[in-house]
């Protein structure tokens, strides 16, 4: 299958259709900005946006290399999301598996089984490229977003896939792609990284095509939003203690809430469709665990499905 097609690529600036260039590039006619290929990847992140986001690259990719992630093995990555490990790493992917699978039963399959044909998809938040690979596999024309591009958990770990699909450097609210060329869009455990939700969801709907779909999946969700804050709190006093950073270089909220997710809708036209994968009884207990130990709420993540509502 080809790769996301590239006359659906535009200057994340000035949003005007990208031209090829005789060399393995891509440029801009209107600002002259150049965006080359390097290692299979597209450069498409602006030099002030790149500065921007160095510091919160440096510190996630430190703790991810703390945290034992990646592999010099083409197999590991083959097999994602289902890694037969244990610790806390396989505990995550466990995770990421039933997520995966709700979103074939609940999305991906009835699309397939309704149009027929190939699905321009958009995969925000990359990271390894691990679900990307998935769905090129199933034929699907596939663009892999992230800022990280090394080769243990980012976008370069597409060396050990066999699967075609674009990978792309880049940023949510600049995306490097024209006006409504994707029919499905995923923030891949990656969305409550943004800095402005009603910003990023809109350049999401600029891009994708007006009967297309968003998904929302593996971002933390809260009841009360004074426990998302918390969360976070904990997140980043067990960071300085472990890896002597709080890993808070973005002003991002870092989850999201049902109250927030309906002033979205409200405010950009979306209609939700919540589903919570099955993550098995003891994950059914938390709630429940946490009331009686006086905790805080914990969090829950749902397939969280997104439609333009003026359709």
């Amino acid at each position: 299958m080809a790769d996301f097609p590239g006359t659906d690529f535009a200057c994340p600036r000035c949003r005007s259709p990208l031209e090829q260039s005789e060399s393995v590039e891509l440029y801009c006619p209107v600002d002259g900005l150049d965006f080359p290929s390097r290692d299979g990847i597209w450069r498409m992140l602006l030099p002030e946006r790149e500065r921007f986001f160095n510091q919160f690259m440096k510190d996630y990719e430190t703790i991810r290399r703390a945290e034992g992630r990646g592999s010099d093995e083409p197999a590991y990555y083959r097999s994602l999301p289902y890694l037969e490990t244990n610790g806390i790493i396989s505990h995550d992917w466990r995770i990421r598996a039933a997520s995966y699978e709700a979103l074939i039963k609940h999305v991906i399959r009835p699309i397939e089984l309704q149009t027929g044909v190939s699905q321009r998809v958009i995969d925000l938040g990359a990271g390894n490229s691990w679900l990307s690979n998935r769905l090129a596999q199933r034929g699907h024309r596939v663009a892999a977003v992230d800022l990280l591009t090394n080769d243990f958990d980012g976008l370069a770990c597409r060396k050990y896939y066999e699967a075609e699909f674009s990978s792309i450097q880049a940023e949510f609210d600049r995306l490097p792609f024209v006006n409504r060329c994707a029919d499905i869009i995923i923030f891949n455990a990656s969305l409550h990284y943004s800095i402005d939700y009603k910003i990023t969801l809109a350049e999401a709907q600029r891009v994708m095509a007006d009967s297309g779909v968003f998904v929302i999946l593996d971002s933390p969700v809260y009841q009360d939003a004074d426990s998302g804050t918390r969360m976070v709190k904990e997140r980043e006093s067990e960071f300085c203690q472990k890896y002597g950073l709080a890993s808070n270089a973005l002003p991002s909220q870092n989850y999201l809430s049902y109250r927030g997710l309906e002033q979205l809708a409200e405010a950009l036209h979306i209609h939700w469709r919540m589903i919570t994968p099955k993550y098995g009884l003891r994950w059914r207990l938390r709630p429940w665990l946490a009331s009686l130990s006086g905790r805080r709420e914990p969090a829950k993540f749902h397939l969280i499905i997104g439609r333009k509502s003026n359709l």
